[in-house]
């Protein structure tokens, strides 16, 4: 591949580098940047029949996502799960060929031995011609991004083309190490903080003191006995135990609206926003829907639990409604965004007197008052750290 560019290449890609550096930069998103870039190509002259670039990224449930285009369907993202690099689809891949040499790879699709990868068999198959991939230097550390390209026409790529089509990939980088960087961040917040705490955050709210006023339904669960299960069990078991029951909580509140701010080892320490107070009765139900959902969810678990030989698990959940301080608290350069007030220290009581009480869920009186949902009154009981004895509900 020469070093210089001809000047037909030069030119004829010139109207994609205009819209990269006008407009094109301004696209967020990944999948339409491609879609214009490689649309824009096409219309140039390049003889692109499909386009693919794999991007690694840091997240609990994919370890790389993937831009798939082809010319007149458009493009789609694919995401590639955990495991993927130890499977079929990946080993012995051009993908795998090009981020072990660090060089670009090509292949005749129309010559293909028989030992070739499915992938190119595939490409065959659908009326591919010629093959080539790209690595895609960047700036961070780590295993490079893979571009490739086919073409459906006879004559395959000329020496003009693959010089283009490496340009290409140059203008695709920087949008592509943008994006990794954002899902990066945006990833890490949502995981460890929850989306609308993760976006505060990225939106500058990192000050320590920084904090507003909200109004919310606050909810404490808890697993019953876990240090019994901590004494009685194999760190492996219980760790997946942990996981599972964790599991069946944040889907029964996200299920409904609620969003969790922080595990507190097993207990979970979540709220439902009701800034607006005419929105109080959806969210309270709402609430009382997401705890029904998991004493039911974890009854289904103890049957399974039961059927191998295993102790059913229990939980309990507190709910109230009140005012809190929504924002950063901690040192200097060690934050964690939190929720404080009388409101929070209510709910954790609650879910402390499920135990002595029996009952699952208990709700306060304030939480009772703006229900529609009719509540139980088990009468007045003392909460630690409440000078007077409050009025406890739980479902009828």
């Amino acid at each position: 591949m020469p070093d210089a560019l001809p000047a037909a290449a030069n030119a004829r890609l010139q109207p994609v580098l205009d819209w990269v550096l006008s407009e094109g930069r301004l696209e967020p998103d990944l999948g339409r940047f491609i879609d214009q870039v490689l649309t824009r190509a096409v219309a140039a002259g390049l003889p692109i029949w499909r386009f693919y670039v794999g991007l690694q990224l840091v997240h609990p449930q994919m370890v790389a996502t993937g831009v798939l285009w082809r010319r007149g369907q458009g493009y789609e993202e694919v995401p590639r799960l955990h495991g993927v690099l130890t499977s079929p689809a990946y080993i012995g891949s051009p993908m795998q060929e090009v981020r072990n040499t660090g060089a670009p790879v090509r292949y005749c699709l129309n010559d293909l031995p028989e030992s070739a990868h499915t992938v190119l068999h595939e490409l065959q198959a659908g009326g591919g011609v010629d093959y080539i991939a790209f690595p895609m230097p960047l700036s961070r550390s780590g295993s490079p991004p893979v571009a490739s390209f086919a073409t459906d026409r006879k004559s395959g790529f000329s020496e003009q083309d693959v010089a283009d089509l490496k340009r290409l990939v140059d203008m695709i980088a920087p949008e592509a190490e943008i994006y990794i960087y954002r899902n990066i961040a945006e990833t890490v917040t949502d995981t460890y903080l929850g989306h609308i705490v993760g976006e505060q955050i990225l939106r500058g709210q990192i000050k320590r003191g920084d904090g507003r006023e909200i109004n919310a339904v606050l909810w404490f669960s808890d697993l019953r006995d876990f240090t019994g299960l901590n004494e009685r069990m194999a760190a492996p078991d219980l760790l997946e135990l942990l996981n599972n029951y964790l599991q069946l909580v944040g889907d029964a509140l996200k299920a409904h609206g609620g969003e969790i701010l922080k595990f507190i080892g097993d207990g979970v320490m979540a709220y439902f926003p009701a800034e607006d107070a005419l929105f109080l009765p959806y969210v309270t139900n709402n609430a009382i829907a997401a705890a029904r959902r998991l004493i039911e969810d974890i009854e289904a678990a103890n049957e399974a639990r039961a059927a191998g030989g295993h102790d059913p698990v229990r939980c309990g959940v507190g709910l109230h409604v009140g005012p809190v301080t929504f924002g950063n608290i901690g040192t200097e350069d060690r934050l964690d965004f939190t929720v404080i007030g009388p409101a929070v220290n209510r709910a954790a009581r609650l879910e402390s007197l499920t135990k002595e009480l029996g009952v699952p869920i208990l709700a306060s009186a304030e939480f009772n008052d703006v229900s529609t949902i009719p509540l139980k009154s088990l009468g007045k009981h003392r909460l630690r750290g409440v000078p007077e004895p409050v009025e406890v509900f739980t479902l009828p």
